[in-house]
């Protein structure tokens, strides 16, 4: 019997697994959303600024998850009406200019911090790509669960549809792949315009290690 496993929010919700998590783990596909967003409630505790909130989904959210948890895909049209509807919501610079600083993206890439109950409010987030990526030869510690970034820009060059793209991708990734697991960096305003550009530069600027010679992993 195929089953939903809901342990992934412990960690990206941010708030404290309460006394009812441990038997909460695991639900049987068909469970209502009701019934699990009531269980993740009774689960979890504020602490700092990590808010019950967190637990909120935005409709697409919601969609996206009743799919996985009846183990039924969503149809054409309604991954399509995902993208559009992300792509629809995306803010571009509003000064025209997508390219930051590389230097700066790569501090953004590097750093795990952010949105933690430990960290205070107004605290500058980092992106933690690393923890999904390879993005640079010189990197040895790098996760797998996204592709490779290694020679982004290098590969793909830096054509405006290039850049307009990779913006896209990075500001909220269902306007490109519906239901992703990447995080919505500009959309859940995880990520600042400045920040985000500075990763824009890290993946498209040759001068950026990501885009110098070497053979990926």
């Amino acid at each position: 019997m195929k089953k939903f496993i809901i342990a992934p929010l412990v960690a990206s919700a941010g708030v404290l697994f309460g006394h009812a998590g441990a038997q909460a783990a695991e639900f049987v596909t068909g469970t209502s959303p009701q019934d699990v967003q009531a269980v993740l409630q009774a689960s979890f505790q504020e602490k700092g600024i990590a808010k019950l909130d967190r637990l909120d989904q935005s409709p697409m959210q919601k969609v996206c998850s009743q799919a996985d948890m009846t183990g039924k895909p969503l149809s054409n049209e309604e991954l399509a009406g995902i993208t559009k509807q992300a792509l629809a919501s995306i803010k571009y610079p509003a000064d025209g200019k997508y390219m930051g600083d590389w230097k700066a993206g790569e501090k953004v890439a590097q750093n795990g911090r952010g949105l933690q109950f430990s960290d205070k409010a107004g605290a500058i987030n980092g992106g933690n790509c690393y923890a999904c990526h390879q993005m640079t030869k010189a990197e040895i510690s790098f996760g797998n669960i996204g592709p490779s970034l290694l020679h982004y820009g290098k590969l793909r060059g830096s054509s405006k549809e290039i850049v307009e793209y990779t913006w896209n991708k990075i500001y909220d990734s269902h306007a490109s792949a519906a239901c992703s697991t990447m995080p919505r960096f500009g959309a859940a305003a995880i990520l600042t315009e400045a920040q985000l550009k500075d990763v824009m530069a890290l993946l498209l600027d040759p001068e950026s290690p990501v885009n110098k010679d070497g053979v990926a992993q």
